[in-house]
């Protein structure tokens, strides 16, 4: 391989991944107890292709440069959807989202070999609320998956 990829600074033990999915299903049983009522399995994984998540980053980064941002990453959040008729048997249960997030830029006046100097606004890098929320990842059959 000519060119491999770096590796990436964020990775951990599969022995570390198991621990944290082990806790996050023991916490999870204690305190969830409307699904329980309900003889649902709540999900503990959510599945997005790689396909998925290519489209969405190649969107949020073309369209956050057209609202006036630098996207700079995507924050993953969980919810619970709505315990109403329209989610079907999602109704209730965990689900993971994900929001682009970045910094706005400024376009400065002066011009080098006739491109647009771009700088970015001192400022942390925060949720872009004018780009929409990717959601509906696969939680798979059985819901429940132990890493």
């Amino acid at each position: 391989m000519k060119n491999p990829p770096a590796k990436p600074s964020q990775l951990i033990t599969r022995e570390f991944a198991q621990q944290l999915n082990l806790n996050y299903n023991s916490k999870k049983k204690t305190t969830d107890l409307k699904a329980k009522s309900a003889e649902k399995e709540d999900a503990n994984a959510i599945w997005y292709s790689i396909e998925e998540l290519e489209r969405y980053i190649h969107y949020v980064k073309t369209r956050g440069i057209e609202d006036g941002y630098n996207v700079d990453g995507i924050r993953f959040y969980f919810g619970v959807y709505p315990d109403d008729e329209k989610h079907g048997e999602k109704a209730g249960l965990t689900t993971l989202f994900l929001v682009p997030t970045g910094k706005k830029a400024k376009t400065n006046t002066a011009k080098i070999q006739s491109f647009a100097l771009v700088e970015e606004v001192e400022e942390e890098s925060s949720d872009i609320q004018s780009l929409e929320p990717m959601n509906y990842g696969n939680i798979g059959r059985p819901p429940s998956l132990l890493y």
